[in-house]
């Protein structure tokens, strides 16, 4: 099965830091580094996902 990996909706043109996420895993995420697309990359659970992304828009994850 070939992966469809897709940008950040928040990712600009300059190359800069950017992730990937490959939807279509009933349950899982896999995430990797747009600059690195040979790389590895981590597999998430979906509930764990949508946490992160929850904390990262309330503006409460710590920097």
């Amino acid at each position: 099965m070939s992966l469809v990996w897709r940008k950040s909706s928040y990712s600009g043109g300059n190359g800069g830091d950017c992730i990937e996420v490959a939807p279509g895993f009933p349950g899982l995420v896999p995430v990797r580094d747009s600059k690195d697309p040979l790389g590895p990359a981590l597999v998430f659970p979906s509930a764990a996902w949508k946490s992160f992304i929850a904390v990262i828009r309330s503006g409460d994850f710590p920097a």
